[in-house]
Order: structure tokens, then C-alpha cells, then sequence
């Protein structure tokens, strides 16, 4: 189903009631997970439901992207947190540091520097998580996991504010294993926040201690295909 005929409602109802049942049998608190509506390739008409339903926090993989329909909206509504959960090119460095609340995806030490030096410029200072690329897929971004101690240090001698970690398992592998891994690193570096699960695993995820998850398609579901010509 597309945005126009779905109840945004009634879905994010229900991902939070399977959060909250996910961090029951964990031991954990529901309130302890914080869901991103991931509203990548949807407009501002369709995300308005979802922020007038009482929802404020999103995500979005793109700063071209998002800057074509978040500063209205934030406008709109002022307690909105944006989450940048796609890769960053250092070229754009200077509108995501304007534009974004959180950087979930540094994955690299001149994207760091690129970072720190805007963040500085611009007096604005979004939290930051380090990307890993738990499954060591040559065609996906993040760090290698033995690699992540180093970033880690690097980013917070540049005076980034990093505060978690996060990670997107292979679509094809048990994403359990992963999420434990991030949590190994995690644990190793001194942070409490991991941002993993996605709408296909978020309450694996959330067993493994995700204090974040990524949740698009099943808040708003797929996104209408293009006319044909």
C-alpha cells in the first residue's frame, strides 16, 4: 500500500506496541527505544500525517533531499529531531550540519574533519554516530568493525560529538549476529547508543539493546511506483 491509502495512525501505533513487546521480553523499558520514521522518498504531504499523529522523530538518506521539504516543516513543528541515516558526501557536509540534528554515518576520517570544521564554523553541534559495516560489504558504506576504535578516537579528538554507534546488517544474513557485534564495539568504547534494526528486524534489534531503530516502510508504507510513460 502507498501513503495515500494507509492509516499512518494506526501503524505507528503498532510499531510502538511491538517495541514496547520486544523490550518487555528483553527485560528493557519501551521508552528506552527511540523510533526514527524513516521518511526517505516520501514528500512533505505525506509525512504531515505522521507528525500531526504526535510523532516528531525521522529520518532521511539524502540532504538534497531533505532539504526540499524539511525546513518548512520544522518550521511547522520546532521539536523535530532529524536523523541523517544515508551516506554523506564531504561535499555536503556544510547543509547537514545546517540542516540536521543527528549524523548517524560518519564512517571516515576526512569526512570528520570535513565535519568538525563546519560544526565550528556554523556554531552547530548534531550528535554523532560512527556507521560500521559489520558484514564487510565492499558496496556499502561504514567502517570495518577492527577499524571502529580507531575512528571512534580520531572523531572525538576533532571534537565531534559521538554518542553511538550504528550499523545495517547484509539483507541476507541472521541480523543477530551483527547487532551483537556493534554492541561488543559499543561497549568497548564507552557508548550506550546503538542505532540498528530496521522494518524487517527492529525487534530483533531491540532485544540486542538498540536504544534507536529505523522503521519506514511499515509506518508509511511502500512508496507509490512512477507513472509509466
Amino acid at each position: 500500500m502507498t501513503g495515500d491509502d494507509i492509516d499512518v495512525a494506526a501503524n505507528l501505533a503498532d510499531v510502538h506496541a511491538a517495541i514496547a513487546d520486544a523490550a518487555r521480553d528483553a527485560g528493557r523499558k519501551g521508552d528506552d527505544v527511540t523510533l526514527i520514521a524513516v521518511s526517505k522518498t516520501h514528500d512533505a504531504a505525506h509525512i504531515l500525517p505522521v507528525l500531526q499523529a504526535g510523532h516528531r522523530v525521522f529520518g532521511e538518506n539524502r540532504v538534497q533531499e531533505a532539504e526540499t521539504k524539511w525546513p518548512d516543516l520544522k518550521q511547522q513543528f520546532a521539536d523535530i529531531e532529524l536523523h541523517l541515516i544515508g551516506p554523506l558526501q564531504t561535499n555536503k557536509a556544510k547543509n547537514a550540519v545546517a540542516l540536521f540534528d543527528v549524523i548517524q554515518t560518519v564512517d571516515r576520517e576526512k569526512l570528520v574533519h570535513v565535519l568538525a570544521k563546519e560544526m565550528t564554523k556554523q556554531d552547530r553541534h548534531p550528535a554523532c554516530f560512527v556507521q560500521v559495516n559489520t558484514g564487510e560489504e565492499a558496496q556499502k558504506a561504514g567502517v570495518l568493525p577492527d577499524d571502529t576504535d580507531g575512528l571512534v578516537a580520531v572523531a572525538r579528538e576533532a571534537g565531534l560529538n559521538v554518542v553511538g554507534l550504528m550499523c545495517i546488517p547484509p539483507f541476507d544474513e541472521e541480523p543477530s549476529m551483527h547487532f551483537a557485534l556493534l554492541r561488543t564495539i559499543a561497549e568497548r568504547n564507552g557508548l550506550d547508543r546503538l542505532s540498528m534494526g530496521m522494518s524487517g528486524d527492529f525487534p530483533v534489534a531491540v532485544t540486542f539493546g538498540a536504544t534507536h531503530v529505523r522503521v519506514g516502510t511499515a509506518i508509511f508504507g511502500h512508496r507509490a511506483p512512477p507513472p509509466s510513460a
